[in-house]
């Protein structure tokens, strides 16, 4: 894909993003798009909001459990770009007028502690750069319609970011498993998903090691203090206006999503 062809679909993106009105798949109108390509049309974005202000404070992994894979039709992970825009407070309204189609899903959040960068990460390289831990949920959006996406086009679409919401309370990663850390997800009350962190490609923590070996090729470091989401252990589920969601980790807390009626 040339440059002229990948700043167009950037635009189509971004102006999904201000209309509200979802695109059909980019892979409608080129069958051909590679992931590589899809990428530069995610960086192009990053590119457009880091211009206007934004900063980004991290990336997120995406597609890492076997059921988010069924539920997208996909067969490996992917990652996006998390910037401060999209950071929401424990418990505090969240707009749903910022999205177009919302599901959330629940996932351990690591905060660096110091930089990693690939290749060449290996877990014992990834346990030490990690400061700690948050429970956390990330709120997924599409802007391609009916959420109708193949790889490439999630992938363009800054891996169907939408949002987050951190717990409050750190914790050390020492003494935890995380890949057999169970999680409870409630919605309005009632028990929809459970999960435990080796749904993750085994662990959370191998998601990690995977994005540092991704982006250091790339020359991209992972930044002290940035968060990384290292990918959903349940399926997502929709939310709307009214909702409020809350997931429940074995030895790391609580934290809370709760949706108002969007003004934007």
């Amino acid at each position: 894909m040339d440059p002229e062809s990948v700043e167009k679909a950037a635009a189509s993106l971004l102006d999904a993003y201000a209309s509200r009105v979802p695109i059909r798949p980019l892979t409608e109108t080129e069958p051909e798009l590679s992931l590589d390509a899809a990428y530069a049309i995610q960086r192009a974005q990053v590119e457009r909001w880091v211009a206007d202000g934004a900063v980004i404070k991290g990336h997120k992994v995406g597609l890492t459990s076997a059921a988010m894979q069924r539920q997208l039709g996909v067969d490996q992970p992917d990652y996006g770009h998390l910037l401060d825009t999209m950071f929401h407070t424990d418990g505090a309204p969240i707009d749903t007028g910022r999205f177009l189609q919302p599901r959330i899903e629940p996932e351990i959040a690591f905060v660096l502690g110091r930089p990693l960068r690939g290749p060449g990460v290996s877990a014992a390289d990834a346990a030490a750069a990690v400061d700690f831990v948050l429970p956390a949920l990330e709120i997924i959006d599409s802007r391609i319609a009916d959420w109708r996406i193949t790889l490439p086009d999630t992938v363009a679409d800054n891996a169907s970011s939408g949002g987050l919401v951190l717990g409050t309370t750190p914790v050390r990663p020492e003494g935890l498993d995380l890949a057999l850390t169970g999680c409870l997800l409630h919605r309005n009350g009632e028990l929809v998903e459970t999960g435990a962190g080796g749904a993750v490609l085994g662990s959370p923590l191998n998601a990690l090691i995977w994005l540092a070996n991704v982006l250091g090729p790339m020359g991209v470091t992972l930044e002290a203090g940035h968060v990384v989401l290292p990918g959903s252990i349940t399926a997502a589920i929709p939310v709307t206006a009214g909702d409020t969601v809350v997931a429940s980790f074995a030895g790391i807390g609580t934290v809370t999503a709760r949706f108002a009626k969007g003004t934007s």
